[in-house]
């Protein structure tokens, strides 16, 4: 496996990731709205996605295209799977079958 294809998954984790701080960031209570958008969860989320967009435009001129949308893609299953053990979110059938459906295309495509 390329490194530059490791590379590129490494920022759909931290992507994911950045979403799920999001996430957590809007479910609290602020003070202020000025500490709405300017907590440790949004500042993070917001570096990690800025991080990540220099990841990919770096790891998509090494890579063949067709790789990188596929590993793109898999952020949607790493959101759902990060929701469920840190938010304790829980997922119902048409979002567990989206899932399916994308982790199958993933599949197919490569394959």
């Amino acid at each position: 496996m390329s490194p530059y294809l490791l590379m590129l998954f490494g920022a759909t984790v931290f992507s994911a990731y950045s979403q799920v701080l999001l996430k957590q960031s809007a479910k609290e209570e602020h003070k202020s709205l000025l500490y709405e958008y300017l907590n440790w969860r949004v500042i993070t989320a917001y570096i990690m996605a800025f991080g990540v967009l220099f990841v990919n435009m770096y790891a998509f001129t090494k890579i063949d295209m067709r790789y990188g949308s596929v590993v793109d893609t898999f952020t949607y299953f790493l959101v759902m799977i990060f929701s469920y053990f840190l938010l304790k979110e829980k997922f119902n059938r048409r979002q567990l079958l989206g899932n399916l459906i994308i982790i199958s295309g993933i599949l197919i495509y490569t394959l």
